[in-house]
């Protein structure tokens, strides 16, 4: 176990299990460093796993004011973490939230990041989507206040993205919503306010992603079949299989950027 702490001064739970390249993984609004149980114990055989809890999610510090919480304190604890454990760059896995720090990390610090596994992000970010999107995102952070993470759990758990993993592996999503239900509820409200509401779309991205040649937005799609959204969890040999394949591409150069001749507005070239 590590601690680091931020520029700002909140203390972040850290920890580093094997080693080779430094992989880090940016857990989800409703997960927390322990999420990544199944990919530390798969990946820690060959990398050097770091995860880390994020601000608001104990045993890291809860800062109680509201402008603590942030896409960019998000993506600047990120480098934290990276800074206090003396690593220069790393391969990044993010889901949903931690999906977008990823992204922005790969846009604000496109030398700190080898490659970037950007997962299930993108939920609210349609533009048509967005008051809908922050509606909700004050209806849940209202309910962690009021209600507490408890009780709160019980709901966001079977949440329309989190039933196929109950379907599929009852005692697995059991562990994930006993974990969510352990959050503290100031933290949440805040991070659903700060960091999920208030973080621009990615389609207000676009012109900057376009220009980022990290293999990542030099990207590639990977569907797992009939999965919800935690799909670390509810299908890890699939997420880690599919992770290491592109790891593996990355670090022998064979991952690169669009073949130009494939940009064009023809099937087959004869027209």
């Amino acid at each position: 176990m590590s601690t680091i702490v931020t520029s700002d001064g909140v203390t972040l739970y850290a920890d580093s299990t094997g080693a080779g390249a430094p992989l880090l993984f940016i857990h989800e609004f409703a997960g927390d460093h322990r999420s990544w149980e199944p990919q530390v114990r798969f990946f820690g055989r060959g990398y050097r796993c770091v995860t880390y809890a994020a601000r608001g999610y104990p045993p890291s510090d809860v800062p109680s004011a509201p402008d603590a919480y942030s896409q960019q304190r998000a993506v600047d604890d990120a480098v934290a973490v990276l800074d206090g454990l003396g690593i220069d760059r790393a391969h990044v896995v993010g889901l949903s939230m931690g999906g977008f720090t990823a992204l922005h990390l790969v846009l604000r610090h496109p030398a700190r990041v080898r490659s970037a596994v950007v997962a299930g992000a993108g939920y609210g970010a349609a533009p048509e989507r967005a008051e809908a999107f922050r509606a909700e995102c004050a209806a849940t952070a209202a309910a962690f206040e009021n209600e507490g993470a408890e009780r709160v759990a019980q709901r966001y758990a079977v949440g329309p993205a989190r039933v196929q993993f109950q379907n599929k592996n009852p005692r697995g999503w059991a562990e994930f919503a006993a974990a969510l239900a352990e959050h503290s509820a100031l933290g949440s409200a805040l991070t659903m306010r700060g960091v999920q509401a208030a973080r621009p779309s990615l389609y207000a991205l676009r012109d900057e992603l376009a220009g980022v040649r990290t293999p990542a937005s030099s990207s590639g799609l990977a569907i797992l079949p009939q999965t919800g959204h935690t799909a670390n969890l509810e299908e890890p040999d699939l997420f880690n299989a599919t992770v290491d394949r592109f790891f593996a591409a990355v670090d022998r150069g064979a991952w690169g950027p669009r073949d130009p001749r494939s940009l064009s507005d023809s099937t087959t070239g004869m027209k």
